[in-house]
Order: C-alpha cells, then structure tokens, then sequence
C-alpha cells in the first residue's frame, strides 16, 4: 500500500503573536497589518514604546541633565536677552527641578497622544466608508510607533558618544532637515517646520497608512489612507510650526 503523503502544516489559527507582529512592522508589514487588522491588540506595542521613551529621557537626565537643557533653550530663545543674569538662572532652577516629573508622565502622555492621533483617524476614515473601528486604529498606530523605538536607542548611543554640552534633545538625530540649519539664525517656525520633515515621520505615516488600508480592505485605497494620516499631520506640524513663531 503506498503511503499517504504527510499532512502539510496550516498556519496557526490564532495567527501571529505579539511577539511576530512586533518583529514583522519591520520586514513584513502589509502581512502583519492584515493580521492585525482581524485580531486587534496594543498593550505589548505601546509597553515597549513607553519603556524606550522612559529610558531615553532617565539617560538623559543622567548623563546630560536638565539643567543643560534649560541653558540649551534659552540659548536658543530671543527672549533670554531681555532677562538680567539673575532671572535666567532661576528659570533655569526652576526648569530643571519640574523636568524629571514630566519624564515620569510619559506612562500617562504617550498613550493619551496614540489616543487622540487614533481619534482623529477613525473621524478621517469614517468620512471615506471604510468601516474601520476604533480598536483596530489604535492597534494600527501603536505598532506603527515602533519606530520611536529604534528613535529613542538610536539617541540614547548619541548622547553617550557625545559631549553632554553638544547633545540637542530636541534634534537627537540628523534624520532630518534641521539638522541642517542654524537654531539660533534661523527663524522658529522655518525650523519648527524642518523639524517635522524627518525619516522617522515619515516611516511611521507609512506605516499607519498601510495599516488602515490593511483594515480597511476593498473599501479603502492606499492613497486614501495615506490622505487620512497626512492631511491632519501636516495641520498639526503647520499649527506647532505657526505656535513656535508666534512665541519666539
């Protein structure tokens, strides 16, 4: 009797795990989105987020310190020319003894901002039909974030390798345009504006929108999930951009 040939494996029903779809944002992310997009989850994405910002920001209060934050901004302020040594000192006193708190809110901030940014994106694709619900959106951003993780390593090996006194919390990275201008020469909301125009932006908008289009199916376009991340992202870095300018 010929013997029948072996059963070929199946996939696993319950599909990827956290784990896999954390690894395939990275290789895979059309195939992880879909998955995604049938089993929505976010706690172990948005865990891992957390932890890589809370780590950046502890090694940079230790190895940098706040306080050389503060001196860094009001460098770069036109208004420190119109406070007497004295005032600045104390600005700077008082900047670095709130800073730390705020580090530690990074637990309640970070998934507060993947809320709204979810929010805002479910309002978008409702007005395209594309019949996505609320948890599979944030599920779709917060693996879409993962990037911020390889950001924030990415800083933390800067700041060590750099002097503490050359290291720029608010451009880490020369991913973007910035990082070719003058902070100090160039007016604030021109490099507010280049601020925004970075690798990792735009790595996590394509990201996003291949996860909506994932969801979405037939009824969403890639080009209408991209127009349903851009359109508001780039209101938002033109409403920071005109704030930075209007307070400089």
């Amino acid at each position: 009797m010929t013997p029948e040939p072996a059963p070929t494996p199946e996939a696993s029903p319950t599909g990827m795990s956290p784990f896999a779809r954390i690894a395939g944002i990275f290789f895979e992310p059309g195939k992880t989105f879909e998955d995604i997009g049938r089993r929505p989850t976010w706690l172990l994405p948005l865990a891992v987020i957390v932890v890589a910002v809370l780590a950046f920001s502890l090694t940079y209060g230790h190895h940098v310190g706040w306080e050389q934050m503060m001196r860094q901004q009001l460098a770069n302020s036109p208004r420190a020319a119109q406070m007497t040594p004295d005032q600045r000192e104390a600005a700077i006193t008082q900047g670095a003894r709130f800073a730390p708190i705020f580090t530690y809110l990074t637990v309640i901030f970070v998934p507060i901002g993947y809320l709204i940014v979810a929010s805002v994106l479910l309002g978008m694709t409702a007005m395209m039909s594309a019949g996505l619900k609320f948890r599979q959106i944030f599920s779709v951003v917060c693996y879409a974030g993962l990037p911020s993780v390889i950001f924030s390593l990415l800083g933390i090996v800067v700041m060590l390798l750099k002097n503490p006194a050359d290291f720029n919390i608010q451009n880490p990275l020369a991913f973007n345009v910035a990082a070719f201008l003058d902070p100090q020469a160039t007016a604030k909301f021109v490099y507010s504006l280049a601020l925004s125009i970075d690798l990792f932006s735009f790595w996590m908008i394509f990201l996003i929108a291949t996860g909506l289009k994932a969801g979405g199916g037939r009824k969403l376009s890639f080009g209408g999930a991209l127009t349903a991340v851009v359109v508001p992202w780039a209101v938002y870095v033109l409403g920071k951009s005109a704030l930075a300018g209007l307070f400089s």
